[in-house]
């Protein structure tokens, strides 16, 4: 396995009119690691994937994959293997032929075919499965399969480009339970994509948080979680997001005074018979309850915002009630309004 590492890398589209699709990042994936980005559609993060795989060209910037820099080497010369969302299996060929179709194209023995394809079935349980066509597996079995052609090749890097947004829900959550398996077992370098901040605080042993082709924080999941850098993480690693209010420093210290306080739904309870210490009070009234099993969601307003708490099952209010809840003051989160970024008081 190898390091990626990118150096300044940009992106550029020109047709007339320039457009900055990725503005300088600055990366250093470890060997072994698991690295997720993660943001919006069109943040640029498909596009800095396919920078790493030479589908796309750099325009500034220095990638190095291992210890030589890679910006003119052709794809199949970079010793990765990439995952695409559509699964891109060969329909006339059975699971067998898909997953060693690479290795022939390459000339490797036969028997060293056979004992890759063998191997990736066995950890991605698709022994019985080898004789079938594409056309009678399901849309996880095909995913599987997708992810054991890239097994087989032995590349130095992973590359995941969304590769579970097709599934449903159940699917989603087996598959990406079965990713993070094979990264423990095989030690690899992956480099995964996605726009579901569930799955990137769930897989990932760093994330990297894009907006607009800029890099807005790489960190360890519970640190996003915890110590969010600026607005735009704040309100997009977590679900819900956090809650935002407008808030002003007392007695007013700098010039200027405002400040927006976040605080996460979690750290906003109904008030218990004995409050909490250092905690803040707020009156509001019950807008919509989702009641979600094992926790409900709660939704309420007081005259000034809007804010949702998340509860137990067992304390969930009645939509329109006017309850009393308290706010963890120890959890509070502070941004400048203007720069979205965070603020130590």
């Amino acid at each position: 396995m190898a390091r990626v590492k990118l150096e300044g890398v940009r992106k550029v589209y020109d047709d007339g009119t320039p457009f900055v699709a990725v503005e300088r990042i600055d990366l250093d994936v470890t060997d072994g690691e698991f690295v997720v980005l993660v943001g919006p559609s069109g943040c640029g993060k498909t596009t800095t994937l396919r920078m790493i795989a030479g589908l796309e060209s750099i325009s500034a910037g220095s990638l190095s994959i291992g210890d030589r820099i890679v910006n003119d080497v052709p794809p199949k010369d970079r010793d990765i293997a990439m995952v695409f969302q559509s699964y891109a299996l060969y329909p006339h060929m059975s699971v067998r032929e898909n997953m060693a179709f690479a290795l022939e194209l390459r000339k490797l023995p036969h028997a060293e075919i056979e004992s890759r394809v063998a191997h990736a079935a066995d950890i991605l349980d698709l022994g019985d499965l080898l004789a079938r066509r594409p056309r009678q597996l399901s849309g996880g079995q095909r995913q599987r399969v997708a992810i054991g052609r890239a097994i087989v090749r032995q590349p130095q890097v992973f590359l995941f480009d969304e590769p579970l947004s097709n599934l449903d829900a159940k699917l989603r959550l087996e598959t990406r339970r079965q990713i993070a398996t094979l990264h423990h077992d095989l030690k690899a370098t992956m480099i995964y994509v996605t726009h579901d901040q569930v799955e990137a605080m769930t897989m990932g042993d760093r994330i990297v948080v894009m907006n607009a082709g800029r890099v807005q924080q790489v960190d360890k999941p519970q640190v996003l979680y915890d110590r969010p850098r600026n607005l735009f993480v704040a309100t997009f690693m977590g679900s819900p997001p956090m809650n935002l209010i407008d808030g002003r420093v007392v007695p007013a210290m700098t010039a200027n005074p405002a400040l927006t306080v976040g605080v996460r739904p979690e750290d906003v309870q109904p008030v218990a018979a004995s409050r909490a210490a250092h905690t803040a009070m707020i009156t509001a009234r019950v807008s919509v309850v989702e009641p979600l099993g094992n926790e409900a969601l709660v939704h309420a307003r007081t005259t000034d915002f809007e804010f949702t708490a998340r509860v137990a099952p067992d304390v969930v209010p009645t939509p329109g009630a006017t309850l009393d809840f308290e706010v963890d003051l120890d959890k509070l989160h502070f941004f400048d309004p203007v720069s979205g970024d965070r603020v130590d008081v």
